[in-house]
């Protein structure tokens, strides 16, 4: 009897795992996507999409890539003194590196390898998405969580290393990446200011959760022989929304 609930409640547990997938190791809480609720007596702020951007970091034993994704529409709720809302949409299509510009060959062929089906498969994906479900007060006493990365002189920054410095609020959203959905959470300064909200955050996700397996580290024996890119990639947002003239 005893080795039976043994396995019922191993059982149970596993089974809780594989429908509540979490990454562990990021400062971005990552779980099932979340419920979108519309806020009609919100005040809305658009994004300006030229001040505002989304940046990467990728990294593999022998170096790093960095660059960004354009921000093509979006928008911020806010109600009172709280933001309740909100999207902001990316152009997959026109992802951008910023470390090879001198090496247009070499910055040609990794742009194009990332819209590739190899990682955001641009083509059939060609935007990716994220929208606020909720944004609360940041908690000081929350752990970051801070994972095991393998050891080379390029390894990602870990999230407490890449986070946003003085975090006023802990925001939540649902992510949508090569058409997959997931809710992660992260810290970010956030400002509001009459007409103009500002919200900058500095986050790691797991890349592999949105399907963008290249190289990933968990097909790859021998790793010190740089045959696999880091499956953490830092990622940065810096987000300007400003309320229209009357």
């Amino acid at each position: 009897m005893k080795k039976l609930k043994f396995l019922t409640l191993l059982l149970s547990t596993v089974l809780f795992w594989a429908c509540n997938p979490k990454s562990e190791g990021t400062d971005a809480e990552v779980s099932e996507a979340k419920e979108v609720e519309e806020v009609a007596s919100a005040q809305e702020f658009a994004l300006n999409t030229t001040s505002s951007t989304v940046s990467w970091i990728g990294s593999k034993p022998t170096g790093k890539h960095d660059g960004s994704i354009p921000i093509t529409d979006g928008k911020i709720s806010v109600e009172g003194d709280k933001i309740v809302g909100g999207n902001i949409l990316m152009n997959i299509n026109d992802i951008k590196n910023s470390d090879l510009v001198e090496k247009a060959d070499m910055q040609t062929k990794l742009v194009g390898h990332l819209k590739s089906a190899d990682f955001f498969d641009a083509e059939n994906h060609p935007t990716a998405e994220f929208v606020i479900t909720s944004v609360s007060p940041f908690n000081p006493a929350e752990d970051v969580k801070v994972s095991e990365e393998f050891e080379s002189e390029y390894k990602p920054a870990t999230a407490e290393e890449h986070r946003v410095a003085s975090p006023t609020h802990k925001v939540t959203g649902n992510l949508t990446m090569r058409g997959k959905t997931l809710s992660i959470s992260f810290p970010a300064n956030v400002q509001m200011d009459g007409s103009k909200v500002t919200a900058k955050a500095k986050f790691n996700i797991d890349r592999t959760m949105w399907g963008l397996m290249y190289n990933d580290e968990a097909s790859v024996v021998d790793k010190a022989k740089d045959k696999f890119i880091y499956n953490t990639v830092n990622v940065g947002f810096n987000i300007v929304a400003e309320q229209p003239a009357m």
